[in-house]
């Protein structure tokens, strides 16, 4: 059982997931050091948009639960924006993602969205709950 364990441990050791985990922890170096964060901080400087219809891309983060489960079709209402459209909505917990329309509702800008029955099923995301969404306009 020793020996089985044993090389077990030098298997896995040899593989490239564990490798490039353990060279993250370690400090060990990486082809590409510079390039990640830069990345990362270029995508975090960007300014939103002024508007919700003039080049908006997302993501915009909205809470939504159940809407009217007698409407047909896949629809979020949500105040996030003034024409009705088409987008996509991806739960960021599960990385389900849908194309669906978006209906404009007129709610503060707290307001949450609701979500038909239709893109709850595409999302599936359970209908009792409040789910987070990433919103995109296209």
């Amino acid at each position: 059982m020793r020996y089985t364990l044993l090389i077990a441990c030098i298997l896995v050791s040899g593989c490239d997931a564990v490798r490039s985990t353990s060279d993250r922890i370690f400090g060990g170096s990486s082809p590409e050091p510079e390039l990640q964060p830069a990345t990362v901080e270029a995508v975090a400087e960007t300014p939103p948009p002024a508007t919700a219809n003039a080049g908006w891309n997302g993501p915009r983060k909205t809470v939504a639960g159940l809407g009217d489960p007698n409407t047909p079709g896949r629809w979020l209402e949500t105040p996030l924006v003034e024409v009705e459209m088409t987008g996509r909505v991806v739960v960021p917990r599960t990385g389900a993602q849908a194309y669906i329309t978006l209906v404009p509702v007129s709610a503060s800008g707290g307001g949450g969205s609701r979500l038909s029955l239709d893109a709850m099923r595409a999302l599936l995301v359970p209908y009792d709950e409040l789910v987070e969404l990433e919103v995109y306009s296209n």
